[in-house]
Parts: structure tokens; C-alpha cells; sequence
């Protein structure tokens, strides 16, 4: 059952994705320290301000006011302004290095021992498994969303396809993707997946899937009037089972 309140990404299905979720849990960490600490200085000032100027005045306060107005390090001097200069960019280094990191492994290609190519259409995808050309035929499909009315008990309303992409885990995978006609952008996010199609252009992404399952993905380009009926369904199976596959469709 899907919780339609959930907050937060999906369950990680690929070591990049495991990483994307690092990644964020770590800003996140450095978001609250500073909303925190930004808090705090607005509390001081605006106490401050009140035990400042707050009329009438007695003795007391005229003599607390001269202490402030002469002496606060807190918002004036030297150190202060020296802190709040080196602070930041001490934050965005500590920031940069995981996150160049994670870069570098979305942008790396190891050598694949599987080579799915995606085609996108409007409105929806083709595929082929052209690693198998030299023995057998390319093997090649559409994969169209199954009709709100076709659907089956238990499944999911703009997400099923009729033909889903089927791939092995613990494999690495290269995905190749363009398109025939306009913009469309292939994203899986339980993979850490998401690569623009481009017509007359071939990009291409890495996928390592680490346990079995389905996994869903749409669109994620405004490709016309139809963007949203477009899914991606990607079946993981053991290597044995993924080769069984391959075997039924010659």
C-alpha cells in the first residue's frame, strides 16, 4: 500500500541512490545548524533591542545601554566579523567534497555487462537489448502505460506498463538514451536514475541494482500533452532468471 503522505525519498535500490541519500542527510545537518544558530542571533538582538531602548530609563538601564552600545562583541568588531566571513566557507568545503564525490560516480562508466538502450517517444518508450545481436536478433519493444481500466487488483494507476524493462541485479548496467522527437528525460528514482533524451544525441548512465524487485519511474521532462502518461517499469531478477528471459524472447 502506497502512503500518500510520505515524506522523504524512496527506498534506496542502488549504491548511487544510497549516496544521493547521504548526501542529503549531510546538508541537511549543516541546513538545521545554521537555521539554529541564525534563530539564536535574531532572539539576541531582538532581547537586546527590548533591555536597550525600552523607556522610561533608570540609572540602571542608562548604564546598560552605555555597556552594550560600547562594547558588544556580538554584533560588532574584529572577531566577529572575521568568524562570519571564514564560518560559510569552511561549510560549503565540507559540503562540496561529498558532493563532487557522488558526482564523479554518477559521471563514471564501468564496463557493462548489459547495454539497455531507452527511446522515447510521443508518448511513451522503446527499448532494445542489443548485446545480443552477434547470436540472436537485437531485442526490441514498446512499452506502453496500461489504461486506468485494464488495471489488475494491486496495481498502480499510472505506473504499469504493458511490456516492463526486465534487468539483472547485481550487474553493471549501462542505460543509453535519446529520443525521436522532442525532449523527454528517463528517471527512475529508486535507482538514482534520471538522464535526459534528446533527439540525434545518445546520453548514457550507469545503474549497479542491488536487490530484486520492481521499481517505477515517469517522464520527468514537460514532453507535450501526454507528459504524464509515460511510466518506466524496471523488473530486477537474479542473473538466472534475467538470462531465462533473454532465452524466451528468440
Amino acid at each position: 500500500m502506497i502512503n500518500l503522505f510520505a515524506i522523504g525519498f524512496q527506498d534506496s535500490a542502488s549504491p548511487i541512490m544510497e549516496g544521493i541519500v547521504d548526501l542529503h542527510n549531510h546538508v541537511t545537518f549543516y541546513l538545521v545548524m545554521i537555521l539554529v544558530f541564525v534563530l539564536y542571533m535574531f532572539a539576541s538582538v531582538f532581547v537586546d533591542f527590548y533591555k536597550v531602548f525600552s523607556f522610561p530609563l533608570s540609572r540602571k538601564d542608562l548604564k546598560f545601554r552605555e555597556v552594550m552600545l560600547a562594547g558588544n562583541k556580538l554584533t560588532h568588531g574584529t572577531l566577529i566579523e572575521v568568524v562570519w566571513t571564514l564560518m560559510p566557507s569552511f561549510i560549503l568545503m565540507a559540503i562540496a567534497v561529498p558532493s563532487f564525490s557522488l558526482l564523479y560516480a554518477i559521471d563514471e562508466i564501468i564496463d557493462p555487462s548489459v547495454t539497455l538502450k531507452a527511446i522515447g517517444h510521443q508518448w511513451y518508450w522503446s527499448y532494445e537489448y542489443s548485446d545480443y545481436a552477434a547470436k540472436y536478433d537485437t531485442i526490441a519493444f514498446d512499452s506502453y502505460m496500461v489504461p486506468t481500466e485494464e488495471l489488475t487488483r494491486g496495481q498502480f494507476r499510472l505506473l504499469e506498463v504493458d511490456n516492463a524493462i526486465v534487468l539483472p541485479v547485481h550487474t553493471h548496467i549501462r542505460v543509453i538514451v535519446t529520443a525521436t522527437d522532442v525532449l523527454h528525460s528517463w528517471a527512475v528514482p529508486a535507482l538514482g536514475v534520471k538522464i535526459d533524451a534528446v533527439p540525434g544525441r545518445l546520453n548514457q548512465i550507469s545503474m549497479f541494482i542491488k536487490r530484486e524487485g520492481v521499481y517505477y519511474g515517469q517522464c520527468s521532462e514537460l514532453c507535450g500533452v501526454n507528459h504524464g502518461f509515460m511510466p518506466i517499469s524496471v523488473k530486477a531478477v537474479k542473473l538466472d532468471k534475467y538470462l531465462a528471459w533473454v532465452e524466451g524472447n528468440f
